[in-house]
């Protein structure tokens, strides 16, 4: 049994008129008389009655109509998926982001591709560093990632999307939550929450190098691994967290941030394989060129 006879007889079920069907089939009467009669002698079954004036489906026809246009229609959709797929415009997009990214790159990110390719499902992946997601592009388990450079494996592109300011998280009975902004000799004296030594935080770079440039060299009294926590310690009044300004966009009960007049400002990045070639990732490069997304040509 062949699409192509199922959809013969589908035509023939809507038209109830050889002459009719064949001329929608673009094909001769003769021929699609005999398919008709080929798909009959495989089932078994009559599917039509015929007269010289009038073609109606018998009880089977009727039944078998129902689950042909079932198939047929689950052909079609298969064969438009693909095609969807094949173009980029369809698929699941793999994303790895920083901590800080998720607060407000994230949204951004997921409401554009929504809006610009809808057939495209997000499989996100937050908390990740910069090496975290460097190996994870590699290893092909990531399609793009959000991080801050410096990018250190080779074969990786990436452009910037955000240069983000570092600002502190207090406590808000911190002595210094009523200042609207500080300076980071300020935090000379702090017990600092800071990312895992072993993870290779960017943040935590930037943070030790404006400290340095201050005179001192942070107090680091407590390590995580994820923003959240750090965040949920700085609630606790157990530290401040010198972090970039992307997690005012989700405020926290009991943090304060205040901007630092002589910190340092990072770079986000998206990044993706340079070998990669996927139309998916193709299309999402054009639509983040075509919404400004990015801040800089490639680099």
């Amino acid at each position: 049994m062949e699409i192509r006879h199922l959809r013969y007889f589908a035509t023939l079920a809507e038209t109830r008129h050889f002459g009719r069907a064949a001329e929608q089939l673009h094909m001769a009467q003769p021929p699609l008389s005999q398919a008709i009669r080929r798909l009959e002698a495989e089932l078994g079954v009559e599917l039509f009655t015929r007269t010289t004036r009038q073609v109606a489906l018998t009880g089977a026809g009727e039944v078998f109509r129902t689950d042909v246009e079932r198939i047929l229609k689950s052909v079609d959709d298969a064969v438009a998926r693909v095609g969807r797929f094949a173009s980029g415009a369809e698929g699941v997009l793999r994303i790895g982001l920083t901590g800080s990214a998720s607060y407000r790159q994230l949204p951004a990110l997921a409401r554009l591709v929504k809006r610009e390719m809808p057939q495209v499902m997000l499989e996100v992946h937050t908390e990740m560093l910069t090496p975290a997601q460097e190996a994870g592009l590699i290893e092909r388990r990531l399609d793009i990632g959000v991080l801050r450079p410096p990018v250190r494996q080779e074969g990786i592109a990436h452009r910037s999307i955000a240069d983000e300011p570092l600002i502190a998280a207090v406590p808000e009975e911190h002595r210094l939550a009523g200042a609207a902004s500080l300076r980071m000799e300020q935090l000379r004296h702090e017990d600092f929450v800071m990312y895992g030594a072993a993870l290779g935080s960017v943040v935590n770079d930037a943070v030790v190098r404006s400290c340095l440039a201050s005179g001192f060299y942070p107090h680091c009294a407590y390590e995580v691994s994820e923003t959240s926590a750090a965040l949920a310690l700085v609630a606790a009044g157990l530290g401040v967290a010198v972090l970039p300004e992307s997690i005012r966009a989700a405020p926290r009960e009991g943090v304060l941030c205040r901007e630092i007049e002589d910190g340092l400002s990072l770079r986000l990045d998206l990044a993706w394989r340079a070998d990669d070639e996927s139309p998916l990732l193709r299309n999402l490069l054009k639509v983040l060129e075509r919404n400004d997304v990015f801040l800089e040509e490639v680099a």
